[in-house]
């Protein structure tokens, strides 16, 4: 194989492109290199979210203090990415398809693919808004008008048409996007640099006293995505050779995160360093908007690097946001549009959304999808390493996933989940510190699962009325 086709994935049909295997297998003919996985993944990596989430960081605990949360989601993300992923390319099943068998049934599935498709609305509607903030404050266009949200809608169309074809599409969009984003990057901080006093690491100060409940939120923070960056390797992992190992997984994330750390410390360079400039009582927001952030610096540029970011990575968030609507409505209603129409409701909402500035409540969002997606995750990995592989309880390879090898709802992984959410939720609530909640949920729903299948000797995987369903009969 020569170095070009490692960054390519295997010819196929447009009609294959276009599903993506949203509802089957990944076949292993077509499975892609370990470079050309990677370099879809940069897009995600240089997200401007990341550039917002290290702005944020420093200001809520700054220097030396963000390393803990930051280093906490950097080691934790390449565990839980490298354990999706090795399971999700033996498998060639989305996490959707793989929560049919691990735990959660066909049905109660439908379940999980919603959680999952949120949390990419809602980073579509994030990233859209950046982008939509960078040319609205460049054109003085208000924000929140008609005129605003019809330009979050045309780019999310133009977003939606280049991503048509999936995987094929994203790694070319993102082989030619890096450079570009590097470039106008490079511009950025050169502007920085020469029109600005440099804030050093030791600038970057938290902008309110640091205490116990400071920290907590600052991992709280980190805890969402830390598990969320394994969970979104997994959508593109399942492309990996069947035989990958845990160093190639390893290998796929570090590949990610590392550009992306280095996204998440510009970020909070570059806040510190305008926020001593910015005055008024939206200093610190405005600081840490990466829509005001690089117009600030670099001007009708700015709003290129924006454009350019915006969609490398929401070509992603429309792919997997499609790939769980799919999967999810599949099973939930049998109604099989096709991958690619299920974008047009990923852009609906995001419009719907960014009308009603949903994005304000953002700590809110961050909390309530840290309880659900921490959670659902975590028991997915509970099922398949301690109940299947350790324990044996079921199958440990080529996992049921079509309605007739599994029952409708499994209640052991669903019983699970909802026990850890409704616990999780008492704290999102108020009933304790919020930044407590996704901890004790994803610790809590693991934990009850594997007790709840040990206690049926793993039963529930299979349906009721199927002869043989003993956990003994499954084992391979």
């Amino acid at each position: 194989m020569g170095i070009l086709e490692k960054f390519r994935g295997p010819a196929t049909s447009i009609d294959d492109q276009i599903e993506s295997f949203a509802i089957d297998r990944v076949p292993s003919g077509q499975r892609w290199p370990i470079p050309a996985i990677s370099l879809v993944l940069l897009g995600n990596a240089t997200a401007m979210f990341f550039f917002s989430f290290g702005a944020q960081q420093s200001f809520l605990v700054g220097w030396p203090r963000m390393l803990a949360p930051i280093g906490y989601f950097f080691f934790g993300a390449v565990l839980i990415g490298m354990l999706t992923m090795r399971m999700a390319s033996r498998e060639g099943l989305s996490q959707n398809l793989l929560s049919r068998g691990l735990g959660f049934g066909s049905h109660g599935s439908a379940v999980t693919s919603f959680i999952y498709a949120v949390n990419y609305i809602y980073y579509f509607l994030f990233e859209g808004t950046i982008v939509s903030h960078a040319i609205a404050h460049y054109f003085d266009v208000p924000i929140n008008s008609i005129g605003g949200i019809g330009i979050f809608a045309v780019v999310g169309l133009v977003t939606l048409l280049l991503v048509w074809r999936g995987m094929h599409a994203m790694s070319f969009l993102q082989s030619w996007g890096f450079p570009l984003f590097l470039l106008l990057l490079a511009w950025g901080l050169y502007k920085l640099g020469t029109e600005h006093t440099a804030a050093g690491p030791a600038d970057w100060h938290a902008t309110a006293p640091v205490d116990s409940a400071a920290m907590w939120t600052a991992f709280s923070l980190a805890n969402g995505q830390m598990i969320f960056q394994g969970l979104m390797a997994t959508d593109y992992g399942r492309f990996a050779a069947r035989d990958i190992r845990y160093r190639g997984t390893a290998g796929i994330m570090l590949g990610e995160l590392i550009p992306m750390f280095a996204v998440i410390f510009l970020g909070a360079f570059i806040g510190s360093t305008i926020l001593g400039g910015l005055t008024g009582p939206d200093g610190q927001v405005l600081a840490q908007d990466p829509g005001f952030m690089f117009v600030y610096l670099m001007g009708g540029a700015g709003v290129v690097f924006a454009i350019v970011t915006q969609i490398r990575i929401n070509v992603m968030n429309l792919y997997s946001g499609s790939i769980a609507l799919s999967s999810g409505f599949d099973v939930a209603a049998k109604f099989r549009p096709g991958r690619q129409w299920w974008m047009f409701l990923v852009l609906i909402l995001g419009v719907v959304f960014y009308a009603f500035n949903v994005i304000n409540h953002l700590d809110t969002f961050l909390a309530i999808t840290g309880v659900l997606t921490n959670t659902w995750v975590l028991i997915i990995l509970a099922d398949y390493f301690v109940c299947r592989r350790w324990l044996r309880l079921g199958r440990s390879e080529d996992i049921e996933y079509r309605e007739h090898e599994v029952r409708a709802w499994n209640p052991c992984g669903l019983s699970s989940l909802g026990i850890a959410v409704f616990v999780g939720g008492l704290g999102i609530v108020g009933l304790y510190p919020d930044y407590y909640a996704s901890f004790i949920a994803m610790v809590l729903g693991p934990l009850l699962h594997i007790v709840f299948t040990v206690a049926t000797k793993g039963r529930c995987y299979r349906p009721e009325n199927r002869p043989g369903a003993e956990a003994s009969s499954l084992v391979n």
